[in-house]
């Protein structure tokens, strides 16, 4: 199965993060992303590449952040096809403290693993307890989760930063390692009037966005090549919605153009936070 990891997917040290920054208003929402093939190396075998993500972020810092999503693809080589359907659901606590995860992997419909867990952060690592598909505990380096990462991002994006480092855990793959990533975040800047997403969310016409791009390293692999897993790039607005994606994975990349997206009714709930 294809690694996948969207802007949501970042992270770096948790410790004093609560207090470093104010948290940003992630709007909740549903956008839906149709994905084309946009090179391939002859070593990839991969011909053609078609599929759909959709991606649903809610929640609020009282509450904990739901995020769920599915990405399909139907992958041609000189003789065969398939297809490829993963689907995902993650919950974050509101303090960026606690992560559970379900990840369930499809080969032309068949099941071909289910990863279900949960993680911990603790004062000096990170501890993370699997259920399935076999019971497990492991203790890896101390990271962050997505929402508490995209976070950040907004924040050092908003104060002109444009180079860092951090690390991520997000559950994917097997759920035991930790990634390290480089961020890049190039200047804000307003979309054209010919913006070929707009027309699926003119409500984003008149928001700036940051162009971001994203090398993800495996931590525990040291094969002397330094070289990044795989590589992400997107539009990133304030608000923490992404768009125009491309996701490059060394022998082939894929691209992902926002085609509907529409705002989630946010919870209601009271939000106490202590004081």
């Amino acid at each position: 199965m294809f690694k996948l990891r969207l802007v949501t997917t970042l992270l770096a040290s948790v410790a004093g993060l609560g207090s470093a920054f104010a948290a940003p208003l992630l709007v909740p929402h549903r956008a839906v992303y149709d994905l084309v093939l946009d090179q391939a190396t002859d070593r990839s075998g991969i011909t053609g590449l078609q599929g759909r993500m959709v991606y649903e972020f809610n929640g609020n810092e009282c509450e904990g952040y739901t995020v769920t999503f599915r990405f399909v693809t139907q992958i041609a080589t000189n003789d065969s096809s398939r297809v490829t359907d993963q689907q995902t659901t993650t919950f974050e606590g509101g303090d960026g403290n606690s992560f559970r995860f379900v990840t369930k992997s499809f080969v032309d419909q068949a099941l071909d693993k289910e990863i279900r867990g949960e993680a911990k952060v603790e004062p000096d690592k990170l501890d993370v307890e699997i259920q399935q598909p076999s019971a497990q505990s492991l203790s890896l380096a101390k990271s962050q989760f997505p929402t508490r990462h995209l976070m950040e991002m907004i924040d050092k994006a908003e104060k002109g930063e444009t180079f860092y480092e951090t690390s991520l855990f997000d559950g994917s793959d097997d759920a035991d390692k930790v990634m390290t990533t480089t961020v890049v975040v190039g200047k804000k800047t307003a979309a054209p009037s010919d913006d070929p997403e707009l027309p699926a969310a003119p409500g984003l016409a008149k928001d700036q966005y940051w162009p971001v791009e994203i090398a993800y390293f495996d931590t525990g692999k040291n094969d002397g090549e330094g070289l990044p897993e795989y590589r992400t790039s997107f539009k990133l607005h304030e608000n923490g919605v992404t768009r125009d994606l491309v996701m490059d994975y060394g022998d082939f990349s894929m691209k992902g153009k926002l085609v509907n997206f529409s705002l989630l009714k946010p919870s209601t709930a009271a939000c106490d936070k202590p004081k």
